[in-house]
């Protein structure tokens, strides 16, 4: 009996190059699987693709090991923040608000 294959894609940005891998899994494939199948870990040795936060469509998928793929899917591996965007934003505002009250 032959299995059903499906496409997905898998996707990663570094800070210097970006990769779009298109991807044939068997149905039922978990999104983690589809990961190590995709062959994204040789272009990219640094990232640890058993732990690495990976998210369908922008959504993060909690439980990669366990939820399998769709027809279609586009699976999304994340870098961790280098700064977080609440702080970055009220820095940005009291910098404001200082040349505001010097110009007055």
């Amino acid at each position: 009996m032959v299995e059903a294959m499906i496409e997905i894609e898998v996707v990663y940005a570094a800070v210097d190059r970006q990769v779009l891998l298109p991807v044939k899994v068997p149905a039922g494939t978990s999104v983690r699987a589809a990961l190590l199948k995709s062959g994204v870990g040789q272009a990219f040795p640094e990232l640890n693709l058993a732990q690495c936060p990976v998210g369908v469509f922008g959504k993060v998928i909690v439980d990669a090991e366990s939820r399998p793929v769709q027809s279609g899917d586009r699976i999304e591996i994340y870098r961790p923040l280098l700064a977080d965007p609440k702080e970055v934003r009220r820095l940005r505002a009291a910098k404001a608000a200082e040349a505001k009250a010097r110009n007055n």
